[in-house]
């Protein structure tokens, strides 16, 4: 058996995510309060009771985001310290750094930092109001991007963000350049969601949040992974610090290739996976992509009790 780790990214979040276990496992409880030490601010209460206006602000859910999945995996080490190390992990957008905070590619303070600076560099890129996000089912990649590069008039930008899953994804832009994508993408057959997000994540409008990224990865400390991560720019591992630092700066204005990770897990042999982290929507994906992929989502004490039966130890 070949196990994969999986994290959730940014709109997983909810008030109350960690609390119960932070409230019975003390190694989930210490990650929260280095969370609060690194940021000298209680994040933890953030998480815990809210209000959710202030746990949605970019700069707040990407390290919220991050700590609630390192309390959970804390926690599963605790329950199951002969637990195997997987075969390779992978996070969806912003997950992507709980999955290297897993393979020991950055200590968690520095990542906690991090990604408080990603996500305020990432909301400063656009300003309110002029970019958006929509979520398209029913076409294929092709004609997306046809769609988008049809939609791409006066300057206006507008691409695909995430590559979710097959009939499903995500395209970013000036506002103006999405709306009229999602009229042609309706008029091709598409069905659209828009989104309420506060920016065009995945976009080359992100370009400018590189900087300030970089400076901030700069400060960190990066290793080689103990285990292979996917990255999201290529769903590829990379084996050296450099490399991870390279990736990560391209990440934040290019689009999620998630679609190609699953798929890359499964032709490394994989065949069950922990999504680690709040909510279940990774798991709803890697149905869409490979129903042979068996996924259990934890998240509580609950089901970090159902790993064992799982994953057959």
């Amino acid at each position: 058996m070949k196990v994969a780790w999986l994290f959730p990214g940014q709109g997983s979040q909810a008030v109350g995510m960690g609390k119960e276990l932070a409230a019975t496992v003390p190694a989930a409880r210490a990650v929260f309060d280095a969370a609060d030490a690194a940021l000298g601010e209680s994040l933890s209460r953030l998480c815990f009771e809210g209000p959710i206006a202030e746990l949605t602000l970019t700069a707040n859910t990407q390290p919220a985001i991050l700590t609630t999945s390192a309390a959970i995996l804390a926690a599963m080490r605790e329950r199951w310290p002969s637990m195997p190390t997987p075969d390779c992990a992978a996070g969806h957008s912003l997950g992507e750094y709980s999955a290297l905070c897993a393979a020991r590619v950055i200590p968690f303070a520095d990542a906690v930092r991090v990604c408080r600076v990603r996500g305020r560099a990432m909301q400063d890129a656009v300003p309110a109001g002029q970019g958006a996000m929509a979520a398209v089912m029913g076409l294929e990649d092709d004609a997306i991007e046809s769609t988008c590069r049809d939609a791409c008039d006066a300057g206006a930008v507008v691409c695909p963000a995430n590559f979710n899953a097959p009939g499903q994804t995500v395209i970013a832009g000036e506002a103006r350049a999405v709306e009229r994508a999602l009229v042609l993408c309706k008029e091709r057959g598409g069905k659209v969601i828009p989104l309420n997000v506060s920016a065009p994540f995945h976009s080359p409008l992100m370009t400018s949040a590189r900087a300030p990224l970089a400076e901030a990865l700069s400060r960190a400390t990066l290793s080689a992974p103990a285990f292979d991560v996917l990255a999201n720019v290529d769903a590829a591992p990379k084996p050296d610090a450099a490399l991870v630092f390279e990736a990560l700066v391209e990440q934040v204005a290019s689009p999620v290739q998630w679609t190609r990770t699953i798929s890359r897990m499964r032709e490394r042999g994989v065949t069950h996976a922990l999504e680690i982290g709040h909510g279940k929507v990774l798991a709803g994906l890697v149905k869409r992509i490979d129903k042979e992929l068996c996924v259990l989502s934890v998240s509580d004490p609950a089901s970090i009790e159902r790993i064992g039966e799982h994953l057959g130890f």
